[in-house]
């Protein structure tokens, strides 16, 4: 399973999940299932945007996890 460790990186960086979702610009619902790992897909302008924020690479953004 390949999991978001955007709130992971948030706490290392410093910022909050409230800050993030400001940035995004989408809806509190679909951000929160997003960071929470309860959806199915993500926009690559998502992903692209979150790691030019991060300041990290989509490697650092997400986790495969063995279940």
């Amino acid at each position: 399973m390949i999991k978001l460790q955007v709130l992971e990186l948030l706490e290392k960086k410093g910022y909050t999940k409230y800050w993030l979702y400001k940035q995004l610009g989408m809806s509190y619902q679909n951000f929160n299932k997003m960071v929470n790992n309860e959806t199915k897909s993500i926009r690559y302008e998502n992903i692209e945007t979150i790691c030019l924020l991060l300041e990290c690479t989509p490697n650092e953004l997400f986790k495969i996890t063995i279940e």
